[in-house]
């Protein structure tokens, strides 16, 4: 089984200065790609004077999170991609688990180690944290970190589990898989494009793994911050679009009424907050979502009637109004993929 880490810069020399060090010395089995996305710094000079072993593959545009790996992945042919963010320190043997996972089960499409924070060792990071699932909403969540608390790691989560979605800081996707689903959509252009994929992997009855005895440390927000309007524009938008294409059609309306008022809510949210730039994002998200509804709609795929996609009926009420602030107060632990 052949792994290739597969890192997509824009702009990033410093990131790749500091982190790729590590990702080179911890990961002797694997072949590691720079997948650079047009950048317009030294970047790429910078990989070839210093770090010659290290593949580099050259977009024309700077396509986003999704155009960008789309069109480096065409380009790579090992077993297994690993998708890793330019901010993430990896550590001893984190590829360990991943390959004895990938061995033990023949029917897993997707796997997510353990996400911490680089700057907060001890607690779990924003982006992934110990595995994503989502509501009967279509609002996504992590064990670890609901919202904006994140829990200290104390070991909880060093199991292997299902989850709904891995995180695109550092996913690890079959090159079988993620060709038969042809690439994340670029429409998306940048985050939840990860949700939209494992989405269509489970419509295809397909396995997703947390690994928790693998851990890497993310910084997060190196490109957008958790709280950059346009940050929450895409969220906000993608969310709906990966309703829109996976599930049933009978679904779909009813739940796009119930988010039209729930995102008004989160709107009014931010105006009490005097957030006015987020407010405006969550009205361009509708505005962009109608727009694009048609075409969107066109993509549904294979749809599985029979999946479980949610693991609780709201987060953002559980969250705010129940004032539930961990995954075990909200919905009971998954079981072992041993136990599915």
């Amino acid at each position: 089984m052949k792994i290739a880490v597969v890192i997509l810069n824009w702009n990033g020399k410093a990131l790749l200065e500091k982190f790729l060090p590590s990702v080179i010395n911890q990961s002797p089995q694997a072949t590691i790609y720079v997948a650079d996305n047009a950048s317009t710094d030294d970047s790429v000079i910078f990989l070839k004077d210093n770090f010659p072993q290290v593949k580099i593959i050259q977009n024309k545009e700077n396509g986003g999170f999704a155009k960008g790996y789309n069109e480096a992945l065409q380009y790579v042919e090992e077993d297994i991609f690993c998708l890793l963010n330019s901010d993430v320190e990896v550590t001893e043997n984190w590829l360990l688990p991943i390959e004895e996972t990938f061995k033990k089960y023949s029917n897993v499409a997707i796997l997510q180690p353990k996400i911490l924070d680089y700057k907060n060792k001890n607690h779990f990071e924003y982006a992934g944290a110990a595995g994503g699932f989502i509501d009967r909403l279509g609002y996504p969540f992590c064990r670890g970190r609901i919202f904006q608390t994140l829990e200290e790691d104390k070991g909880q989560y060093n199991d292997i589990i299902d989850i709904f979605w891995a995180t695109g800081a550092c996913m690890f996707v079959k090159k079988e898989v993620f060709r038969m689903l042809q690439g994340f959509d670029e429409d998306y252009f940048a985050h939840q494009e990860e949700i939209d994929l494992c989405w269509r992997a489970h419509n295809r009855n397909l396995k997703i793994l947390y690994v928790g005895t693998s851990k890497v440390y993310h910084v997060g927000g190196a490109t957008l911050g958790n709280m950059n309007p346009k940050k929450t524009f895409l969220n906000f938008r993608n969310s709906l679009f990966s309703i829109t294409k996976n599930l049933p059609k009978r679904k779909v309306i009813p739940l796009i009424v119930a988010r039209l008022f729930l995102d008004g809510i989160a709107a009014a949210r931010f105006l009490f907050q005097f957030k006015f730039l987020h407010l405006l994002a969550i009205l361009r998200a509708h505005l962009s979502y109608y727009y694009y509804f048609v075409r969107i709609f066109k993509k549904r795929g294979v749809i599985n009637k029979d999946i479980k996609y949610f693991e609780c009926t709201s987060i953002v009420l559980s969250y705010f109004l129940a004032q539930k602030r961990y995954f075990y107060e909200i919905v009971n632990q998954r079981s072992s993929p041993n136990n599915k």
